[in-house]
């Protein structure tokens, strides 16, 4: 049974993790300390371990080593029993089981897989998932509720990154595999929706597209996990014109193809909204989804959809300013995914527009142990601009050297000529 403040709870995460709550969350001041080794300066209650799973996941893909703090508090922040809560304030105390976090988990064991190491705390948060599995296959945000599109996805993602396959983690005779696949519509229902994926059943036991879970779960339907591989021709640089204008050509998918159809979806959603994904909260007029936008283009890129990933991105690169710094205060999530979708699809996110996200990153959490030299590329290109900086300047000068001694020279010839004048004008 859940608890009036446990639903809030839940209804906050969920809020914060699609990313429409993040700047009126962000102008309210954190009521519960930030640990030193956490990044981002909003209250951890509900994200502490969601977050700081994709910011160390995205500063590892940019070369930056992590502080030791910044790893220690997450690995310190692990249950006994091999899951992650949201956020425990005091890790000296064991956690409660039914509050653990299936999302938490999955960000940090994607995160301790990436930077390597950690085979231990990965392998008891696989076993975790194994015991806190449903019936039907899939998994819910925590413990003993129904299974849902994104904890599902989340957790089958996690599984891929651990090296396990999803189609050997079952309960009751029902996969991982069978759980995210339970929760997709598929070819019986309406063409515009065929492919998307539920939040959870309504009532009456039917799917509804949720585009949020979509998002998150076609990356897993993909065979995917964080981070999404840089493409192989990466330019680093903005998307074209033509790749963010519009979804690719790729040919329809067939219904029944869990990666295409999923994708499919994301795309033609993406193509509806001018490059992003919306979202409406109870009550509320239909808003911009930045974290959905994000994790589609994450799903696109992966499952080898890159001009619609890119689609998502170059929005985002346009309009992610006032989620990633929400009325001043950094988004470390909203900052992460930006950084992940710039990889996945090419772009260096230090030159994201004119923002350079791995150093807004970095300015949240605790002093990076090393970042990476400039690269020999970035290094050259740095030298030719300063050479023709030089040029231009040397150019420069002796232009102004002529034009100066132009000047003078007429000077000289104007004061010559007045002063004859003057010689034969009669003095007054």
């Amino acid at each position: 049974m859940f608890t009036a403040a446990r639903l809030g709870a839940v209804a906050l995460t969920a809020a914060v993790l699609a990313g429409s709550a993040a700047p009126a969350l962000a102008a309210t001041a954190s009521p519960v300390p930030v640990p030193a080794g956490l990044y981002g300066k909003s209250d951890p209650t509900y994200d502490g371990v969601w977050r700081q799973g994709l910011s160390l996941l995205a500063l590892h893909t940019q070369g930056v080593t992590p502080a030791d703090s910044a790893i220690s508090w997450l690995t310190g922040q692990q249950c006994a029993d091999g899951g992650w809560p949201s956020y425990n304030a005091d890790p000296t105390k064991a956690c409660t089981a039914t509050t653990e976090d299936s999302n938490a988990t999955s960000s940090a064991v994607q995160a301790l897989v990436a930077l390597g190491g950690h085979d231990d705390a990965v392998t008891k948060a696989v076993a975790w998932f194994r015991t806190v599995q449903n019936k039907d296959g899939g998994w819910s945000y925590n413990p003993g509720t129904p299974s849902d599109g994104n904890s599902t996805g989340l957790v089958v993602s996690a599984l891929y990154a651990a090296k396990t396959d999803p189609a050997t983690v079952t309960k009751d005779g029902k996969s991982a595999l069978d759980g995210l696949h339970g929760l997709q519509l598929g070819c019986t229902a309406a063409t515009a929706v065929q492919g998307a994926f539920a939040y959870q059943p309504d009532k009456a036991g039917k799917l509804v597209a949720n585009d949020f879970a979509s998002a998150q779960a076609a990356l897993a339907a993909g065979s995917g996990s964080l981070p999404v591989a840089a493409p192989a021709s990466s330019s680093a640089s903005a998307p074209s014109s033509a790749s963010s204008s519009a979804p690719s050509s790729v040919p329809a998918a067939n219904c029944s193809d869990s990666k295409g159809a999923a994708s499919q979806y994301l795309a033609r959603q993406l193509s509806s909204g001018s490059g992003h994904l919306t979202t409406q909260l109870a009550g509320a007029k239909p808003a911009p989804d930045y974290a959905g936008t994000a994790w589609a283009a994450l799903a696109l890129a992966n499952n080898g959809r890159s001009d619609d990933a890119r689609q998502a991105v170059e929005w985002l690169r346009q309009n992610g300013a006032s989620w990633a710094q929400g009325n001043g205060t950094p988004q470390a999530t909203a900052l992460a995914l930006m950084i992940l979708d710039a990889r996945a699809t090419g772009i260096d996110p230090q030159r994201f527009g004119t923002a350079d996200l791995v150093a807004q990153l970095e300015a949240t959490g605790p002093a990076p142990a090393a970042t990476p030299a400039p690269s020999s590329s970035a290094t050259a290109s740095a030298s030719a601009s300063e050479k023709s900086d030089k040029s231009s300047n040397a150019s420069f000068s002796a232009w102004w050297l002529i034009l100066v001694g132009l000047a003078a020279g007429a000077g000289i010839g104007i004061y010559i000529s007045y002063s004859r004048k003057t010689r034969t004008r009669p003095r007054p």
